[in-house]
């Protein structure tokens, strides 16, 4: 069990690859459906046909990004659960992606189901009512070129799976003298072209079951409305500490739980394929349909991360002990303008959910009672993070359809409840937050600029010495390592490096909460290691 939990764990940091270029896209997209709005910019700005060249250029790569999704979930898939030869696993991964689609187009064209018997009218001819023709045509779609079945980036974790699985299976196999030459990592890319097509036969016969479940439980979500997302963005929150937050966000963005549309005769599957496919293609897709899909996004972040957790890092601040309060400070400061700006929270977050059971669920019903608040008052903000940066582009340069002052008008009364309710546990239960801590428990890090070689070696001790460590790699804001033996890992040895917070998420494999900077440190630490 612990081994399935690791793998789950190694699942959502491999994911976070994909979903870091998706944000940045997302913003360029946001940018440039405002730049060629004529109601936001005006029309002598829209009608400037060389500016608008470079800003539809600008629209269609970011367009091209988000219609080849599943690919690049593949290949981060195989690439970050890979025990090695990453980049190996990363080329066969495109290999097996591909192959796996060629099967199911195989599969399908032996049932006799092609793009014409497909088509709605085709289906309408033959006596299936149009709206059922249209969910069923919404099933099919064309991958790279090959006629498949729609399963959008299930499709391609799945691809990436395998791939994985068979690349640390046979990456050091020896083959006889004969044919050593395609033995090893070359013979990884050889056997993925001859599974991956048999698993796309296969998994044809299955995918419709697959599918009317997922499309059972998206209905059901929808059904329930409100109860629904309040479900959805709580859970979100309370998944947080484990790291699996971010398999539930990358079912609802991408699967038809998050909802299902058309587009010029194509599906357009999951609540961000959804917002964005209505950025690149305005007036094809009702803001309806948007609305529905962005209950899921960034819009019910915005209150939360733009004004409730910085009045908390304001409370936990004032809470602190005053010879802690410059330490603390810097802290606050830094967690609440990363939670402000750009909608990582993670560095606040870890300051308080770890020591107060409390103040973690109270934050998550905040944050799932804003996704309904702003559903109900029918907010269409999309993207992923949450910040101001999202507000502004996706929110006020959105247009008035948008709403763009409710989450704004929210943020304003969750400011003082988030800070007076923070405050007033903290100080009633005597919570442990940053600056609290008992003096025996407390150290200062140093300050000293010229003090990184000891900070590095202090993370180092604090995992258990190089020999305890097996593998270094972080997401935005964690330093994940996987040790030998967890019980040499030293939680106020790593505390005094500036952490935030340490997670054991199993036997193996420990997170070390350091903020935005921990890229850097991340590098240092194997730098270290490697010397």
């Amino acid at each position: 069990m612990m081994k399935l939990g690791s793998k789950i764990h190694d699942l959502g940091k491999a994911l976070m690859t994909p979903i870091s270029v998706i944000a940045a896209a997302g913003i360029f997209l946001g940018l440039a459906s405002a730049l060629q709005n004529p109601t936001i910019m005006g029309d002598s700005f829209t009608h400037m046909k060389s500016l608008q060249l470079v800003i539809g250029f600008i629209r269609q790569v970011s367009g091209a990004l988000f219609a080849n999704l599943p690919l690049f979930f593949a290949v981060a898939t195989a690439m970050g659960l890979a025990n090695a030869e990453k980049a190996t696993a990363a080329f066969s991964a495109v290999i097996g992606f591909v192959g796996l689609h060629i099967g199911v187009n195989y599969s399908l064209l032996a049932q006799n189901i092609t793009p014409a018997t497909i088509s709605v009218a085709h289906l309408t001819a033959q006596g299936m009512p149009a709206s059922e023709a249209m969910i069923y045509t919404a099933e099919f779609t064309n991958t790279l070129g090959i006629f498949t079945y729609n399963m959008s980036v299930l499709g391609g974790v799945l691809a990436g799976l395998i791939t994985m699985w068979l690349h640390n299976r046979f990456y050091t196999i020896t083959l006889p003298t004969a044919i050593a030459f395609f033995g090893g990592r070359r013979f990884v890319p050889i056997i993925t072209i001859l599974v991956l097509p048999i698993v796309g036969v296969l998994l044809s016969l299955v995918w419709p079951s697959i599918a009317q479940g997922i499309q059972w439980v998206g209905e059901l979500i929808g059904r329930t409305g409100e109860v629904g997302t309040f479900i959805y963005a709580t859970s979100e929150r309370l998944l947080i500490p484990t790291g699996l937050h971010h398999i539930i966000n990358e079912t609802v963005r991408f699967t038809p739980i998050g909802g299902v549309t058309t587009l010029d005769h194509q599906s357009v599957v999951g609540a961000l394929n959804i917002f964005n496919a209505a950025l690149s293609n305005p007036g094809t897709i009702s803001d309806e349909i948007t609305r529905q899909a962005t209950r899921f996004l960034a819009q019910g972040k915005i209150p939360v991360m733009m004004f409730g957790l910085p009045a908390a890092a304001l409370a936990m601040y004032h809470c602190a002990k005053p010879e802690h309060k410059g330490r603390v400070k810097a802290l606050m400061l830094a967690g609440a303008l990363a939670s402000f700006t750009t909608g990582i929270t993670e560095p606040l977050e870890f300051c308080f959910i770890f020591v107060s059971p409390v103040l973690y669920v109270l934050h998550a019903v905040l944050t799932g009672l804003s996704f309904v608040l702003m559903q109900l008052l029918q907010v269409m903000i999309g993207n992923v993070q949450g910040g101001a940066i999202d507000w502004v582009i996706f929110g006020i340069l959105g247009g008035s359809k948008t709403h763009w002052w409710y989450p704004l008008m929210l943020g304003i009364i969750y400011a003082p409840l988030y800070y007076f309710s923070f405050r007033w546990v903290i100080l009633r239960m005597q919570v442990k937050t940053p600056g609290r801590e008992d003096d025996s428990d407390s150290e200062t890090p140093s300050t000293n600029p010229q003090a990184t070689d000891g900070k590095v070696a202090n993370i180092i001790k604090g995992l258990g010495g190089e020999g305890n460590i097996v593998d270094v790699d972080c997401c935005f804001t964690r330093l994940r390592v996987k040790v030998k033996d967890m019980a040499q890992v030293v939680d106020k040895t790593l505390m005094t490096t500036g952490a935030m917070g340490v997670k054991r998420v199993t036997e193996t494999d420990v997170q070390v909460i350091y903020g935005p900077q921990v890229e850097k440190i991340a590098n240092q630490v194997k730098t270290r290691l490697a010397s």
